[in-house]
């Protein structure tokens, strides 16, 4: 990795450092850079749209599959042993007691009613919304092709750009589905040289992602911090 050259004298130009009275470290005249834009327009190649990928949800169907095969067996088992002439099971009997003498306003039936609703509007969640955050999907650029990107790959791919870029010492890259935020570290160079840069080249990056919906680049560029 070589430190930039200036285009008009061919020399290389340090980083600017003024010293301050603040014990013994010396500190450069900035010490954070950063930058946020709109997303990267996607052009006339990007306009394919693709919805989200929606999850199976297999665990949570088969538990309550499981749950209702379960409760729905075992209460039919017990009004066949009472059409039996046999007693019913002591849990029904006692059940059918507690709710014929609990008020409406005790704290075990209301723990049960805030329970039966919180597991009801999970399911209803579930149901409504598509699930697998971490795939994102990309552009729907030919009819009957669909695909989609792992996040963790995608940040990934834009972090190794990052820490490609001259002065780049270190890059983090958080990304979501609407904003990619990264976090670089300059040991050389002006930190606004590195973070315009990183703009440029993060950008293209995240065009060529491909992804339907290219999220927001936000780019903050700080020194290392010095130890002792």
């Amino acid at each position: 990795m070589t430190e930039p050259q200036d285009p008009e004298d061919g020399t290389r130009r340090p980083p600017t450092a003024r010293p301050v009275e603040q014990g013994d470290v010396l500190e450069l005249d900035q010490s954070a850079s950063s930058s946020a834009y709109d997303p990267v327009p996607a052009g006339k190649d990007g306009d394919g749209r693709a919805g989200r990928f929606w999850s199976a949800r297999r665990v949570p169907a088969a538990v309550l599959a499981l749950v209702g095969l379960g409760a729905t067996g075992l209460l039919l088992y017990d009004v066949a042993a009472v059409r039996a002439d046999r007693p019913a099971m002591k849990w029904r009997r006692t059940l059918a007691d507690e709710l014929a003498h609990r008020p409406l306003d005790d704290v075990w039936v209301l723990a049960g009613a805030a329970a039966a609703v919180a597991i009801g509007l999970w399911l209803l969640v579930l149901a409504v919304t598509p699930g697998l955050r971490a795939v994102l999907p990309m552009r729907r650029d030919r009819p009957g092709v669909r695909a989609g990107l792992d996040r963790p790959a995608a940040a990934l791919a834009l972090r190794d750009r990052a820490v490609e870029i001259s002065g780049v010492q270190s890059a983090r890259v958080r990304l979501t589905r609407t904003r990619a935020v990264v976090r670089a570290v300059s040991h050389f160079r002006e930190l606004d040289d590195v973070r315009a840069d990183l703009d440029t080249v993060l950008a293209t990056g995240i065009k060529e992602l491909g992804l339907a919906r290219p999220p927001s680049l936000s780019v903050h560029v700080r020194r290392p911090t010095r130890k002792g």
